[in-house]
Order: structure tokens, then sequence, then C-alpha cells
């Protein structure tokens, strides 16, 4: 009976030892499950973040492309804006060109009209001087005139 005492109390303690490795285990177990679920919770949370990333990075995919035609659109117009602005530039300098011929035959028709007006005041004067002479003249002719006339009555009396 001893035996048996000591198988039971063997038996007892391997029982208690399984017992307490079996709550060792059921509390590993728990801490698994629990381990498990944190992770399950965060893979599902990171695939949340996942899908809220994918949707950002397509809306700021397309928000780039929108801002690439944008500034495709830009240096398009500012390609634009430099040909018209050179073209623009070309007929500046030939309006200045022309401005200048302008200019220089204003000049030319200015000096001719001051040696027009200048030429007209000397023939003015010219002509001033010569009716003059003629009023002289024609006072002188009266003059002789009169006096031929006089001489012939003067002739015929005699």
């Amino acid at each position: 009976m001893q035996a048996m005492k000591v198988e039971k109390d063997n038996a007892m303690d391997r029982s208690d030892v399984c017992e307490q490795a079996a709550k060792d285990a059921k509390v590993r177990a728990s801490k698994a499950e629990e381990e498990v679920a944190e992770l399950v919770k965060k893979a599902q949370q990171l695939e949340v973040e996942l899908d809220k990333t994918q949707e950002e990075l397509l809306t700021t995919t397309e928000k780039l492309k929108d801002k690439e035609n944008a500034l495709s659109a830009a240096e398009l117009e500012v390609n634009a804006l430099n040909r018209r602005v050179q073209n623009i530039e070309g007929d500046l300098e030939t309006c200045e060109d022309k401005l200048l011929l302008a200019t220089q035959k204003l000049d030319k028709a200015a000096t001719a009209a001051d040696d027009s007006d200048r030429m007209r005041k000397v023939l003015e004067s010219r002509a001033i001087g010569d009716e003059d002479r003629m009023g002289k003249l024609e006072e002188e002719l009266k003059g002789a005139r009169t006096q031929a006339e006089d001489a012939d009555k003067k002739y015929d009396e005699v």
C-alpha cells in the first residue's frame, strides 16, 4: 500500500505538474490568442490605412497629372507669348526705321519749306520794290508826257 500511496502521490504530483502545465499552456494560449487578435486588429487597421493611402495616392496622382497638364499648357502659352513678343519687337524695329525715315523726310521738307518761305519773302520784297519803281516810272512817264505835250503845244504855237 505504501507503494500505491507513493505511486498515488507521484501521480498526484504529475497531475499537479500537468495541471500547472495545462494552466500555463492555457495562459500562453490565451496570450497568444490575444496577440493574434491584436495582430488581426493591427492588420485590419493597416489594411484600412493602406486603402486610405492608396486613395490618397490616386488623388495625389490625379492632382499631379492636372498640375503637369497645367504646366505644359503654361509652357505652351509662354512659348507663344515669347514668339509674339519677338514678332512685336521685329515690328517695333520696322516702325522705328520707318519713323526715322519719315523724320528725315520731314526735316528735309521743313528745310525746303523754310527755304521756300525765305524765297517767297525775297520775291515779295523784290515785287514791292519793282512796284514802287514802276510807280515812280509811271509818274516820270506822265511827267514826260505832260512835258512832251507842253513842248508840242509850244512847238505848234511857234
